[in-house]
């Protein structure tokens, strides 16, 4: 007689302190800390680049890589820059993806949320959690800049029994839930996902923070903006401005995560919508739908947003290949140098979709560098076509 116990039941997760099997490239993103370690080496973004084929598995196709609009920002139906009319207090933006989230539970959509709040005593802490109340979703407001362990909760969702459920996260943490999700056991699952880049331990956000704030201490969030500054937001309500120029570049080379440094995965390809800022005017969230149970998230608070087009201006590559060799010698102007260039290219420099672009270049610039130095043998499987072609279109050093 044959068990009828799913095989990934039967493994364990690692024990805290082990080394994973992604080794130094692990990004934390919690599935090694449940049984579904048990589909690791297929599961793990940095174990089995497999963008391409989970796209077709989520959206119905993978990307065309001849559009310019699928290149760099992935399978999509529709883009958008949108807030909310009525923001909500405290958020990091306007609360798009709070709202989003509390009327999928309050409309009976899902029975569950997987979000992230804060641990006790750490308001950077990630503490990942099942949210069944918009009051739980409502405590995950604000994003915690640091590795987190999403999908540690997975073994609670199957053992729940829960049929439908929201996600949200990050592009690793993504990859590795569109691996599994056929063995969670659920119904509907919908995920809705935030672009990410540069990420951090908790040890190294302390050090970003000490190196570049000013009061590090009382530093609610903060964000790298498409103004080229850094918008520190602090428990006084005040804002701090550092502009992107002025960065210690040389102290911060080594505080970014590996797995940020091998990630090409900016737009969270594999969510069903997508929320974030990059493609819109400053102020505003870029939308991108990708699939139509994204389109069915977002029809839920349609009505709760101002939206307009997205566009395009200015011309990005000129200041992606001087930002190569800049980041690549760790260059940091004076701040005064670096407070003007900030201004200057803030009035002539890429806006909108192309401000988009140009971040994507210069991060897949810098990756792909960084892959080719440091795993050279990771460097054929490990980065996924569109980002061979985007890369292609710069020079690089050795």
């Amino acid at each position: 007689m044959t068990s009828l116990i799913p095989k990934h039941q039967k493994s364990k997760a690692l024990k805290p302190g082990s080394r994973p099997p992604a080794k130094e490239l692990c990004s934390e993103c919690g599935l090694c800390d449940t049984y579904y370690i048990h589909y690791v080496k297929e599961a793990c973004a940095f174990l089995n680049q497999q963008i391409a084929a989970l796209e077709e598995q989520a959206h119905g196709r993978s990307r065309n890589l001849e559009k310019s609009d699928d290149l760099y920002f992935g399978v999509h139906q529709d883009m958008m820059a949108a807030r909310k009319k009525q923001p909500i207090e405290g958020a990091q933006w306007t609360g798009i993806v709070s709202t989003i989230a509390c009327e999928m539970l309050t409309q009976g959509l899902v029975e569950g949320v997987v979000c992230v709040q804060n641990k006790p005593d750490d308001r950077f802490g990630p503490m990942p959690v099942i949210a069944r109340t918009p009051e739980e979703v409502l405590a995950a407001k604000v994003n915690k800049p640091t590795l987190s362990p999403n999908l540690s909760v997975l073994e609670q969702v199957e053992q729940s029994g829960m049929k439908r459920l929201l996600v949200i996260g990050v592009g690793c943490q993504i990859q590795a839930l569109r691996a599994v999700q056929s063995e969670l056991g659920l119904e509907k699952l919908y995920v809705l996902g935030t672009p990410c880049v540069d990420n951090v331990s908790r040890a190294g956000l302390q050090k970003f923070l000490e190196t570049t704030s000013k009061s590090p201490d009382t530093v609610v969030h903060y964000e790298f903006m498409q103004d080229f500054r850094v918008h520190f937001k602090h428990e006084d309500g005040s804002e701090e401005l550092v502009p992107f120029f002025g960065l210690n570049t040389k102290e911060l080379k080594d505080v970014f995560a590996p797995s940020c440094m091998t990630c090409f995965d900016y737009v969270n390809s594999l969510a069903d919508l997508v929320v974030g800022y990059m493609g819109a005017p400053f102020g505003w969230q870029w939308i991108v739908v990708r699939n139509e149970t994204g389109r069915e998230m977002l029809n839920l608070v349609q009505d709760q947003l101002d939206t307009q087009g997205v566009f395009s201006k200015g011309d990005r590559k000129q200041a992606v290949q001087q930002s190569i060799p800049a980041y690549d010698k760790g260059v940091t102007l004076p701040m005064w140098a670096a407070k003007l260039m900030g201004v200057v290219i803030d009035k002539i420099g890429p806006k909108g979709l192309e401000y988009a672009r140009f971040s994507i270049d210069s991060h897949f610039t810098r990756n792909y560098l960084y892959v080719k130095r440091n795993y050279p043998e990771k460097l054929p499987h490990h980065v996924p076509e569109y980002a061979q072609r985007i890369v292609d279109q710069y020079q690089l050093p050795e």
